[in-house]
């Protein structure tokens, strides 16, 4: 109908704003194929996502039917399926969503995730066929670009299931806006070597806009309520502390006069800002970051200190001897700072009080020559970023 009327010119400059406002900015973000559809076949990434693994491997797959995977989809007719593979090479998919993640708002959406049992192929350092079986895990990317990293907004534990589960994500993004996802498998860390494994992928939710005081709230956990195939859950596992390292400054490197010990009692009178406190007896495995059975009267010490002082903000800091190679160092190191952090939090200290950050080998207490230096060097401190009481 025509606008006849200075009444019906007005109206419309004044609804026209309104209405394209909220058609561009709505409480879903919705992928494109979020169920991942497509023709069954090898080596293609299905509608609507693209391909972002290396340029001479082959794209994703559509499941199921290649490589001798067999596994009914958790919804729909297909899923993606994505390798990680033994030359240090991995898959991924991304897409251009309906609307940005801004910056320091608050998103959850959720991905149906499990691991086939069967998944033939052959090795690339070795020419043989192999079974693509080793779990491993999903990183999601916020980025400006198909395949950009600009941030890593989270990732899944490694998927040791063989049975669909629904894993939820919250997220927010620090360093940008984003209008591209880049989904990514990606191998156990640490991890000596690269090895053959394999995710299946299914059913992204739409994205939507959360309160951001729910983002303390466990997360990232296998829905409790298995889907149709999925037989019982695993253990759900302890929410993730918020990382904040990037707020954090690099130290100055701890003199050994300066760091003490875990005393029976830690003492808040003998500590202040910037206090560094040795936790020797906190035990891994090599090159691992579960922590032993043993490391538990420790670590209580600490879970008792801050559970008496809650104004008491603190460091859990990783370091190594100067065995491992500078990568792996940095990354076990910070796998077990946050381990200890995550073990913390589990026991009801809340994340904003528990930061965690690796050094790995970049600050030795002592010598790396001997046994029992490089024994000393490789530990877990903790350092008070904030007393105000």
């Amino acid at each position: 109908m025509p606008f006849t009327s200075k009444y019906h010119r007005v109206l419309w400059a004044v609804l026209l704003p309104a209405m394209l406002s909220a058609q561009q900015k709505t409480d879903l973000i919705h992928f494109a194929n979020p169920s991942f559809e497509d023709l069954p076949k090898c080596c293609e990434a299905p509608s609507g996502w693209y391909n972002c693994g290396k340029s001479e491997e082959s794209p994703p797959d559509i499941q199921p039917g290649s490589f001798q995977v067999t596994k009914t989809p958790s919804n729909g007719e297909t899923y993606l399926g994505l390798v990680v593979r033994d030359n240090e090479t991995w898959e991924g998919v991304a897409q251009r969503i309906s609307q940005p993640l801004e910056m320091n708002e608050c998103y959850e959406f959720s991905l149906d995730l499990c691991r086939a049992e069967l998944y033939l192929s052959l090795s690339r350092t070795t020419g043989e066929e192999v079974n693509y079986a080793t779990p491993a895990k999903i990183r999601i990317w916020g980025g400006m670009g198909y395949c950009e990293k600009r941030e890593l907004l989270w990732e899944t534990p490694l998927i040791t299931t063989t049975r669909w589960l629904t894993y939820t994500f919250r997220i927010s993004p620090k360093k940008g806006t984003y209008s591209f996802i880049f989904i990514e498998s990606y191998f156990k860390t640490p991890s000596l070597f690269a090895y053959n494994g394999n995710i299946l992928v299914d059913n992204a939710s739409p994205i939507k806009r959360i309160e951001c005081n729910m983002m303390n709230m466990p997360e990232n956990e296998p829905n409790t309520q298995p889907l149709a195939d999925a037989g019982k859950p695993p253990m759900t596992r302890t929410p993730k502390a918020p990382t904040k390292t990037n707020e954090i400054k690099r130290p100055e490197t701890p003199k050994p006069s300066a760091t003490a010990s875990a005393p029976a009692k830690i003492n808040r009178a003998s500590l202040k800002k910037g206090s560094i406190v040795r936790l020797d007896k906190v035990y891994f495995d090599a090159d691992k970051y579960i922590i032993r059975e043993e490391s538990v009267p420790a670590l209580m010490e600490v879970y008792t200190f801050l559970s008496e002082n809650p104004d008491v903000i603190l460091e859990i800091g990783g370091h190594t001897n100067n065995r491992p190679t500078e990568e792996f160092a940095q990354t076990l190191s910070t796998s077990r700072a946050k381990s200890v952090a995550e073990w913390l939090i589990s026991k009801g200290i809340t994340a904003e009080r528990v930061q965690y950050r690796g050094y790995g080998k970049k600050f030795p207490i002592e010598t790396n020559a001997t046994v029992d230096g490089r024994k000393r060097n490789q530990r877990v401190e903790i350092k008070i970023l904030s007393m105000n009481g």
